[in-house]
């Protein structure tokens, strides 16, 4: 499975199967096609996790009033999803003059598929990180009450731990789980050269679905501190991580990760 061999992942040369471990992207005219293109890579998309909202009735025993929080913080879009779909359930009205803190740009133009969006209301992070996010809410803090919709079993502990340092009032709200998903045949005798991860839960359903796995030389890509930590731990050698101001998508990365290992080597 995977790969065979005991090579250092360090000294694999001219990857051609990349495996993404989210939905494949709807759109042709992604940026994950131009890198096809452009290294005759192939790449297969497969989610290794799915979520599961929990009910309305579910997240009443969590006391929770929306309607209290000026300010709602999201790192993904499945929480924006999960969200507006929470409020439908409990017939929630979300007011005009609430707030979004979004983790990127992207997460944040996906609001424009509930709310009117405008900019004076909507917030988020030069460059993805979890530290650019932080810059935003600081200057904030002070006046809002913030929600911070997450998965049951994977918030963010980072964003946790600065919600907590600075004396925010926040509450983590509960609003969909992750749970692993079956990804025998996508994985099962195939040879892949780098494997991107997105959660700490991607990294579980690796393990959940084969307990003796072995890196033996693939390369290890991760988006985020939890999820690069995540991969650490189980004893994997992480060799792309992401985000950063250069690397600030696994696109970038994987663009600057495939030019070196195709780049003709210097004499």
């Amino acid at each position: 499975m995977i790969k065979n061999g005991s090579k250092s992942s360090a000294t694999v040369k001219a990857p051609r199967r990349i495996l993404i471990s989210q939905p494949r992207p709807e759109s042709d005219k992604s940026p994950y096609f131009d890198l096809e293109r452009k290294y005759s890579v192939e790449l297969f998309f497969h989610p290794f996790i799915k979520l599961e909202g929990i009910p309305a009735r579910e997240f009443r025993k969590q006391k929770i009033d929306i309607m209290y929080y000026s300010a709602v913080m999201f790192t993904s879009r499945n929480a924006i999803d999960h969200f507006f779909r929470m409020c439908e359930e409990m017939k929630v009205t979300i007011g005009q003059d609430t707030k979004y803190f979004c983790i990127t740009e992207a997460v944040a133009l996906y609001l424009q598929k509930f709310i009117l969006y405008r900019k004076r209301k909507v917030f988020y992070g030069a460059d993805g990180t979890n530290k650019s996010m932080f810059d935003v809410i600081n200057k904030h803090k002070e006046n809002e009450k913030f929600l911070y919709v997450c998965s049951e079993n994977q918030q963010d502990n980072e964003i946790v731990n600065w919600l907590k340092t600075n004396k925010c009032e926040y509450q983590l709200g509960f609003m969909y789980r992750t749970i692993s998903n079956d990804i025998t045949e996508v994985l099962k005798g195939k040879d892949f050269d780098v494997i991107c991860f997105f959660t700490p839960s991607g990294v579980k359903s690796l393990y959940d679905n084969f307990p003796g796995f072995k890196q033996n030389g693939t390369v290890i890509g991760a988006f985020g501190n939890n999820t690069s930590k995540a991969v650490e731990e189980a004893g994997m050698k992480l060799d792309i991580k992401v985000p950063s101001p250069q690397k600030p998508s696994m696109v970038a990365a994987l663009d600057q990760f495939l030019l070196s290992t195709t780049a003709p080597s210097k004499k």
